[in-house]
This record gives C-alpha cells, sequence and structure tokens, in this order.
C-alpha cells in the first residue's frame, strides 16, 4: 500500500502548492448557502425548513468545482500514462485521488458547514447530524465524482458530460444527507438515515474501483 499513501501524499501537496483552489471550493460554498437567506428573508421557521437542503446542495457543488480536473493534469503532462503502468492497479489509482479530492475539498467543506448552520438557525442537536451526514456523504460524492472524472477524460466537452453523470448519482445522498437533519429537527431517530449514507458510500467504494479503473484505461488507449 505504499504506493496508494505516497500518491495520495503527492496530490496532497500539490493541492497546498495551489491553495488558493482549497479555498475556492469553500469560499463557493459559503456564498451559495448564503444567498438563500438574503433571497427569501429572515424567517426563522423557512431557514430551519430548507437549511439542510441548501448546505447539501451548495456542498454538491462545489465539490463539482475541482472534479474536472481531477486526472486531466496528469493526462496533459504524460504522468496519466506512468502512473498506469506502476504496480498500483487503475483502480487503487482511482481510490487514492478520490481520497485526496476529499481531503482537500469535501473535509473542508464539513468543517465550514457549522458556519452555514448558524445562518439557518440549527439546533445544537442538529449542528451533530448534519456533520454526521456531511462526514459519510461527502466521500461517497467524491468517489462518484472521481468515476464520473475518469469515464470523462478524453471525452469531448467532458466538463458538460460530468455533472450529467455524476448528479444521477449523488441525488441518493443528497435525498438521505437531508433526510437524517429534517428527522432530528422533528425529534425523530436519525440513525436509519445516516446509515443508508454509510451504505451508500460501501456502494461507492467498489463502483469507483471497477467503473473509474475501466474509464482510466479506456483513456489510456
Amino acid at each position: 500500500m505504499s504506493p496508494w499513501f505516497a500518491l495520495v501524499a503527492r496530490d496532497l501537496q500539490l493541492a497546498w502548492r495551489q491553495r488558493g483552489d482549497l479555498f475556492l471550493a469553500v469560499s463557493f460554498f459559503l456564498l451559495v448557502a448564503a444567498l438563500f437567506p438574503f433571497a427569501l428573508g429572515p424567517e426563522p421557521n423557512l431557514l430551519l425548513r430548507i437549511g439542510p437542503g441548501v448546505v447539501w446542495v451548495a456542498a454538491l457543488l462545489a465539490l463539482l468545482l475541482s472534479l474536472e480536473r481531477l486526472f486531466a493534469l496528469e493526462q496533459e503532462d504524460g504522468s496519466l500514462d506512468l502512473l498506469l503502468l506502476s504496480p498500483l492497479p487503475a483502480e487503487a489509482l482511482v481510490l487514492a485521488k478520490a481520497t485526496a479530492h476529499w481531503l482537500t475539498t469535501g473535509l473542508p467543506l464539513v468543517l465550514a458547514a457549522p458556519l452555514v448552520g448558524l445562518l439557518y438557525t440549527l439546533p445544537p442537536g442538529g449542528y451533530l447530524v448534519l456533520l454526521a451526514s456531511l462526514l459519510l456523504g461527502t466521500p461517497a460524492l467524491s468517489l462518484f465524482g472521481a468515476t464520473g472524472a475518469a469515464l470523462c477524460l478524453g471525452a469531448r466537452r467532458g466538463g458538460v458530460l460530468l455533472p450529467l453523470l455524476v448528479l444521477p448519482l449523488a441525488v441518493p445522498v443528497l435525498i438521505f444527507g437531508t433526510a437524517a437533519v429534517d428527522a432530528t429537527l422533528a425529534g425523530l431517530p436519525a440513525r436509519p438515515h445516516l446509515l443508508l449514507l454509510g451504505a451508500l458510500l460501501l456502494i461507492a467504494l467498489p463502483v469507483a474501483a471497477v467503473a473509474g479503473g475501466a474509464g482510466l484505461r479506456q483513456a489510456a488507449e
């Protein structure tokens, strides 16, 4: 597994050198979430009702910002061919890129989510469930996004095709992530929805490995 960790560490170092991109995703997330209170007014009950859905949609859009470049830079400089010739399987390569993407984009969004919760007057219990749902759901979104990025690699107008592939896969994550917070606000248990998010994460792992690895091999031919 040492080549896998080395690839993740390499992507983290590259992301840190271009740390402006990290702040771009978080800034986009905060701005999108902040626009709704300005547009709908300061009605607390309305903001509380739409808050979980807004947070999840804003997180998804922020994650989509950096997906197109997930494998594109390696393809442009030729390093993708070298990575595919290395002992690391293509499936493990996709999982490594998805892990680095979540650490540099998904995790900062999770940490910024409590600030958005303040705008929508979430109660303390809602914060904890929101963070738990994001911790389970955003890795699945990164995995599905890596799958779409690998399948669209080398395709004409891949930037347009990528959201069309990722969004249908992301819909169940958004539904159960929002439902977990809504259940808590209604006084119902959020555990079933969190378990379903965990199941989606487990499903995303083999889907990303198999489909994403096939996409990389196809793009290299």
